[in-house]
């Protein structure tokens, strides 16, 4: 959040940045003392993110903006964040990330079979398809789950996008057709450890 700051206080002033500031750390820290620990889950780092999209997604709302100006900012705000780290750094976290995934998404798998996954962990199907490529259907996702808990859909699918702009940044490819925070039965996401995202910016987004 503070990444933005600058950002936000010359967009919308100085006002609505400490109300935004104090309001969504106040929602932020309440949805962190209620939130499940989901356990060494594959999704345990999208599952962290949760909490603060949710509570500034509310915050942005309540102080006025339309769902188009929240998710603008929204996307801002995670490009932002994500432009702090070096190039060099996310290149190679990306590559890391993907890495790690992958070798853990048989056990994730085995785990979800045999009913051991927490509700809000993610039901996935997975697809090997070689040394640098391979796919995922997620059925279901732990971040649409809290959403709807704290009545922050609205938010979606505008922030399912924040996925292209990590793959974009980081150097790997991406790409999905169905997406189930825009009502789709699953998000049928292809990965690539090396390969190309374009800045996919929905319609309606900048």
């Amino acid at each position: 959040m503070f990444r933005s700051r600058r950002f936000i206080i010359k967009n919308y002033g100085a006002e609505f940045w400490q109300k935004f500031k104090s309001e969504s750390s106040f929602v932020f820290k309440k949805i962190l003392l209620e939130l499940p620990d989901i356990g060494k889950s594959i999704f345990s780092f999208n599952y962290a993110y949760a909490p603060s999209y949710i509570a500034w997604y509310k915050i942005m709302r309540k102080l006025g903006l339309s769902a188009q100006e929240a998710d603008n900012l929204m996307w801002k705000m995670n490009e932002k964040m994500i432009l702090s780290v070096p190039k060099i750094f996310l290149r190679s976290a990306g590559k890391i990330y993907l890495e790690s995934f992958r070798k853990k998404a048989e056990s994730h798998i085995e785990r979800q079979k045999s009913g051991m996954l927490h509700e809000n962990d993610w039901l996935i199907e997975y697809r090997n398809l070689n040394k640098n490529s391979f796919e995922i259907d997620i059925k279901r996702c732990g971040f649409i789950t809290l959403a709807k808990k704290y009545g922050a859909e609205e938010m979606l699918p505008g922030i399912c996008a924040v996925d292209y702009i990590v793959a974009h940044y980081m150097g790997n490819g991406f790409s999905r057709t169905k997406t189930l925070g825009a009502g789709d039965n699953c998000c049928n996401c292809h990965y690539e450890l090396k390969g190309i995202c374009p800045l996919q910016v929905p319609a309606g987004m900048k």
